[in-house]
């Protein structure tokens, strides 16, 4: 089975990253862990589909069979659909997608493409079908907050479904894992990231990328897209 995927940044306060990806073969994939929710389309035997999907709390296994390309959107942690309910280790797809469009927000859209998802996220801002909460984003990347603890600690389950420890521990471990993968070793990623030891390391990378620090250091293998993420706007 082979994947070829990539990622670009936005400039859009809403977006993490656009992504899109294509396989061919069957096998298994080790889709990871992601603080993140996502709008993803993807085409397999001819037909389209689109879906909201939540974060994902823990790596795991994905069955692939035969050959399908998809796109998708990451949202920042303080975008939000009003709509729907927090979507952790799930997903929901849309009711109806074709060729061209799909519906979200009982609304039909224009399926984007990779460069120009953002007029898409554009149309649905100003629509109201995705809202954003600055503080969630600020305070998910180190900003001090200019309220209570417990208020923020709402805010940022109402945006994300997670904790802020939740999706530190995420982020932290696909550091991580881009750091063994760039040739770091386990004690660097030790001391560079706060864990504690490097038994700490091997629980996190277990329970969130699914791999060992020795199998990322010799190469990944057949996972979902793993990038860092970053504040909104980053580069």
């Amino acid at each position: 089975m082979a994947i070829e995927s990539e990622h670009r940044t936005s400039d859009s306060p809403h977006v993490a990253c656009v992504w899109r990806g294509r396989a061919s073969g069957t096998g298994t994939m080790t889709s990871i862990a992601t603080s993140t929710w996502e709008l993803v389309f993807w085409e397999d035997q001819g037909v389209m589909h689109a879906a909201v999907r939540g974060p994902e709390t823990a790596a795991s296994t994905v069955e692939l069979a035969g050959d399908s390309e998809s796109l998708g959107i990451a949202f920042t942690h303080g975008t939000v659909l009003p709509h729907l309910p927090r979507l952790v280790d799930t997903a929901a797809e849309s009711p109806r997608v074709t060729e061209r469009t799909f519906v979200l927000g009982g609304r039909e859209w224009g399926i984007p493409g990779f460069d120009d998802a953002e007029a898409l996220v554009a149309r649905l801002a100003r629509a109201g079908v995705i809202s954003r909460d600055p503080l969630v984003d600020e305070v998910v990347w180190g900003g001090i907050a200019r309220v209570g603890s417990r208020s923020v600690q709402r805010r940022v389950a109402a945006a994300t479904g997670l904790t802020q420890g939740a999706i530190r521990q995420i982020e932290r471990a696909r550091e991580a894992a881009l750091l063994l993968g760039g040739g770091a070793t386990p004690l660097d990623v030790v001391h560079r990231l706060g864990y504690y030891d490097q038994p700490h390391l091997a629980r996190s990378l277990r329970r969130f990328i699914g791999r060992t620090a020795t199998r990322l250091q010799q190469g990944p293998g057949t996972m979902s897209l793993l990038y860092k993420t970053e504040p909104p706007g980053g580069s």
